[in-house]
């Protein structure tokens, strides 16, 4: 189900349509953004979109939006490298994967498919995601950080190549140039840039792919191609071809350069861009295609900028800095050649503004919800709750009373009277935009449910600082312990089959590319950070000591705490029925 239908409330209205129209500057309100963004970019859905977002993390949670908003037309999310040039270290695959897809999706397709082995079609050549003429041209979010790293020519990249079921494939060949395209050998498969053999069987996760696959072979033939989930192992599906694209940028002659001169003494170390053939790395910019249409948001975008370059001047030395990256007005001087919109969180002088609020709605139950969202109704809203669950959905549509509800459809008209509108959609925030006469409210914004009071002998830890009762207290982006594995970011919710079994997990992120699946009947083990000052800690690292060992020196804290508030009472007790009260026992 998509929500798409909506996109044309924004260019119905006469705002809406003159900044679709003429571009330029307008302000929009954080709960807006997405929708205002969707909407512009489906305005022209034959033409590629480019939206340039602040950092990577504001990039990623934008893409995941914007996916809710345009499904089914192809979203990309390109990041940072993750790891500096000078840092003579090659991006993680999972990172490569991600902006090999994004950045082959905005150029000239025909130009890839001379890059695969076989002699495929240009239709045949594209990546499956991206097979969707009907559905429009990619949208790709991209970081300003990202847009500042140099790209290599995508034709210094190690060759992609497919497999289809019936070819003959030789066993060691394959791995070998699956090292070449910066795969990594292991034991077993669990992350992108991955390859494993073992027997007549080879799994592989493509650097582009959101699961890994099994090559079952029959001596030298492809018997089955079939998708896999590394977390149980289980299968998928079966394919007949699957695309193994690149897990590193440049070739392996360079990669391998770099990584060795990375080992030397710091001071010994060769700068890298003497060792990278930095004349064929190109700004970002430069390989979109000019027909692509780019919004900016602008006043987070230069200060990330300024401080990256910062740091980029301090590491080489204001040197060799451009080589690898773009300076800051560069990138500022093409975004006001090219970028179409801008959109501005301060609403001082900007020409279009477009207001919208949080939907919180503070029900504590659907009883109390059906008042709120009737009176939304009744006064003109297009009024739409989107469930992350349709089983949800439908049991709140049961036991609604007073609003009729229907599932939102394509063929639904752009305006229904007197109706609620349901959509089986993830939808991180919604917004209720009075301007529009639009409100569209995720499942998680519709309820607050009041926290109980602790009742006398009571289990205490029900009463913690930081205790979660519901998921509903729990918003993307919060810090949050977990009791066995430390100090994580709440990413969302995902529902995962497991052993046969369909349930929803809570996704922690942790330091680095760490990441935990938490089943959601062990929320008790979880609880929100509570610290001084608001600042964010660090967060833990898995399969490291430091959180045992912080648990241990809290432990400790505790004991020597707790003992001394015993001797406090002690001394308490003894000064109020000491010998001064000797009778007062007897009393």
């Amino acid at each position: 189900m998509s929500l798409r239908p909506l996109l044309a409330h924004l260019t119905d209205a006469a705002d809406g349509a003159t900044l679709a129209r003429e571009g330029g500057a307008a302000f929009v309100s954080a709960s807006l953004r997405p929708y205002v963004l969707a909407a512009l970019a489906d305005e022209d859905a034959a033409r590629p979109a480019l939206v340039v977002a602040g950092d990577d993390r504001q990039a990623r949670d934008l893409a995941a939006d914007l996916r809710a908003w345009l499904h089914p037309r192809p979203v990309r999310f390109y990041p940072s490298r993750g790891v500096a040039y000078e840092s003579h270290l090659a991006p993680p695959p999972h990172l490569v994967g991600l902006r090999v897809a994004a950045l082959d999706a905005l150029l000239d397709e025909g130009k890839s498919a001379s890059r695969h082995r076989s002699g495929s079609s240009d239709a045949d050549a594209r990546h499956p995601a991206d097979r969707s003429g009907r559905d429009g041209a990619p949208v790709v979010v991209v970081s300003a950080v990202a847009l500042s790293e140099k790209v290599p020519d995508p034709a210094l990249r190690p060759h992609s190549f497919k497999l289809r079921v019936g070819e003959l494939l030789d066993l060691d060949e394959c791995m070998a140039e699956l090292v070449a395209a910066g795969y990594e050998r292991v034991d077993q498969v669990e992350d992108r840039g991955q390859f494993a053999a073992r027997g007549g069987l080879l799994d592989i996760y493509p650097a582009t792919e959101d699961r890994a696959v099994r090559v079952d072979l029959f001596d030298i033939e492809i018997e089955s191609l079939r998708w896999f989930s590394t977390f149980t192992q289980r299968s998928l599906g079966e394919t007949q071809e699957v695309e193994i694209a690149p897990a590193a940028e440049i070739a392996a002659e360079h990669r391998e350069i770099a990584e060795m001169a990375a080992l030397e003494a710091e001071d010994d170390r060769p700068d890298v861009a003497e060792l990278l053939p930095v004349e064929r790395f190109g700004a970002f910019l430069d390989l979109a295609p000019h027909a692509a249409v780019l919004i900016a948001a602008e006043e987070e975008i230069s200060p990330a900028l300024a401080d990256h370059w910062q740091d980029v001047c301090a590491a080489f030395h204001d040197a060799d800095a451009h080589h690898l990256y773009v300076a800051p007005d560069a990138i500022s001087a093409a975004l006001d050649a090219r970028a179409h919109v801008r959109l501005s969180s301060y609403d001082t002088d900007q020409p279009l503004q477009f207001r919208a609020q949080a939907p919180d709605l503070a029900a504590r139950s659907l009883k109390e919800a059906e008042p709120e969202l009737e009176k939304l109704v009744r006064s003109g809203y297009r009024t739409v709750v989107v469930w992350p669950q349709r089983s949800e959905g439908e049991r709140a549509a049961y036991n609604f009373a007073r609003v009729r509800s229907s599932w939102l459809g394509e063929g639904d008209p752009a305006g229904v009277e007197n109706s609620l509108r349901f959509a089986h959609v993830n939808l991180r925030d919604g917004f209720i935009a009075a301007g529009l006469k639009l409100a569209v409210l995720p499942e998680h914004r519709l309820f607050r449910r009041r926290r109980q009071e602790r009742a006398p002998g009571r289990d205490f830890g029900a009463g913690r600082r930081g205790a979660l009762r519901s998921f509903a207290d729990l918003r993307t982006g919060d810090i949050v312990v977990h009791e066995d594995h430390g100090i994580a970011r709440f990413a969302g919710f995902e529902t995962k089959t497991v052993a046969g079994v369909t349930r929803d997990y809570l996704y922690l992120e942790y330091q680095g590319d760490d990441r935990v699946f938490v089943p959601s009947d062990q929320l008790a083990k979880i609880s929100r950070y509570v610290g001084a000052g608001g600042a964010h800690p660090p967060l833990s690292k898995l399969g490291g000591k430091a959180w045992e060992r912080l648990k241990a020196r809290a432990r400790r804290a505790a004991q020597e705490l707790a003992g001394e508030l015993l001797n406090l009472y002690a001394e308490r007790r003894r000064r109020t029925c000491g010998p001064s009260r000797p009778s007062a026992a007897y009393a």
